[in-house]
This record gives structure tokens, C-alpha cells and sequence, in this order.
């Protein structure tokens, strides 16, 4: 179902010092930066191998991320699953019970599909599942 762990997701409210940590003291490589308005974020990815860390800094307290910041403050927010067939996953994950966020795909970052899982499911953490575009 799902190919490898495509991204874990960070919230933060200080997106220049989080890129500072990651980039600057972890040794993670910049690979590209986002505004992504359909989900109201700013997002940055840090290449980790295969993988990345993605930062999220919300546009505003009223995003999904402005209020998990608000709830929780800055750490992990999601854990993102690559998969080739997005359609596919998201109705496999149904039939098995599992409480889609999204029951279709959205527009993500690097115009990947995306879709999430409600944690209620998942064993209390937010899921995404990641269909890449293509080239990436």
C-alpha cells in the first residue's frame, strides 16, 4: 500500500529558526520552499536520503496548523506515506475501516495528491498519504 515514509511534518511558528536547526545545525540540504494557500502554510522540505522533514508555518491562527500550534505548540504534526495510486490507497484504507480527512485528493506541495487520515484511526497521529507529481 503504502511505498516508504515520503516526509514527517513539523509545525512551527518560527519558520527561519527552525530552517536554522535543521538546515544550518542537522546538516539537512534545502530542496525547495512553498506557500501552499490551499492549506495555509508556508512549507519548506529538507532532504533526509530518500525522505524529508517538512516545515509548516502557518499563514494564519485560524489553518489547521495555526491550531495545532495554538493546542499543542511547535514539534510533529503528521507522518506522510508515499504511494504510487493515491484513488486506490484512499479506498483500500476505507474498506478497511480507516476514517479518511480527505476522501478525495487535494493539490499538495510540489503538486503532489495528497489526502489525510483522521487520527482517530490511526492510533492518534495524523496521516498523509503522498502521490508525488512527476520528476519528483
Amino acid at each position: 500500500m503504502f511505498g516508504l515514509i515520503d516526509h514527517v511534518g513539523v509545525a512551527t511558528d518560527d519558520l527561519e529558526t527552525a530552517i536554522g536547526l535543521y538546515e544550518g545545525r542537522l546538516g539537512m540540504r534545502l530542496a525547495h520552499r512553498e506557500t501552499v494557500d490551499s492549506h495555509g502554510v508556508e512549507a519548506v522540505l529538507l532532504d533526509v536520503g530518500e525522505t524529508h522533514v517538512e516545515l509548516l508555518r502557518p499563514l494564519g491562527e485560524e489553518t489547521a496548523v495555526g491550531k495545532f500550534l495554538a493546542r499543542r505548540g511547535p514539534g510533529l504534526h503528521h507522518v506522510a506515506y508515499r504511494t504510487d495510486d493515491i484513488e486506490r490507497t484512499l479506498e483500500e484504507l476505507k474498506e478497511t475501516g480507516i476514517e479518511l480527512i480527505d476522501a478525495k485528493p487535494r493539490t499538495g506541495i510540489r503538486e503532489s495528491r495528497v489526502a489525510f487520515l483522521h487520527p482517530r484511526s490511526t492510533g492518534g497521529v495524523l496521516t498523509e498519504i503522498v502521490e508525488p507529481a512527476a520528476g519528483h
